[in-house]
């Protein structure tokens, strides 16, 4: 017999009330319930990084963590970073460096490095590729991702003033 739980979080800056099975995963319900399809199912084991979203502004497996653990949190998917325009000039550099190809990674890839330019720090090739190495991309072989990254981080530093 399924348990079914009311819940109510903060969704891409919505509140969103809506009663989940107990066991259901927060990737399940985001993509399922609410039509947010930008987090991926890949591994299901929490391994391969493409089910990344925020919830309170920590990047987190949402293949990992049940809806039902979501209640009364902030829950931030690609398409609400994507809508709101913070990640613009991180989309913007993972085109033009062509960071991802397949596209099955680059939601938790752009949220995972989101979290690290929100630092505010300008982190070296070997910190962006240490933050980034839970996300598996198949395709790209992750020089352009860190390209990218590293030429927002400088970016943000420069408009910033305090250039690295």
């Amino acid at each position: 017999m399924s348990v079914n739980i009311p819940i109510t979080v903060i969704l891409n800056g919505e509140s969103i009330a809506a009663t989940v099975p107990a066991r259901e995963p927060l990737v399940d319900f985001l993509r399922d319930h609410m039509g947010l399809t930008g987090a991926h199912v890949g591994c299901a084991h929490g391994v391969c990084g493409a089910c990344t979203v925020r919830v309170d502004g920590v990047s987190v497996r949402a293949c990992l963590m049940l809806a039902a653990q979501a209640d009364g949190a902030r829950v931030d998917t690609v398409e609400g970073l994507t809508d709101s325009g913070a990640i613009a000039d991180l989309q913007s550099a993972f085109h033009r460096h062509n960071a991802v190809q397949c596209g099955f990674c680059a939601s938790g890839m752009l949220i995972t490095a989101a979290e690290l330019l929100d630092t505010g720090e300008v982190p070296d090739r070997a910190a962006i590729r240490d933050h980034i190495s839970g996300n598996y991309c198949r395709c790209s072989g992750y020089q352009a991702v860190v390209d990218a990254v590293e030429e927002v981080a400088k970016t943000r530093a420069a408009t910033r003033g305090n250039c690295a």
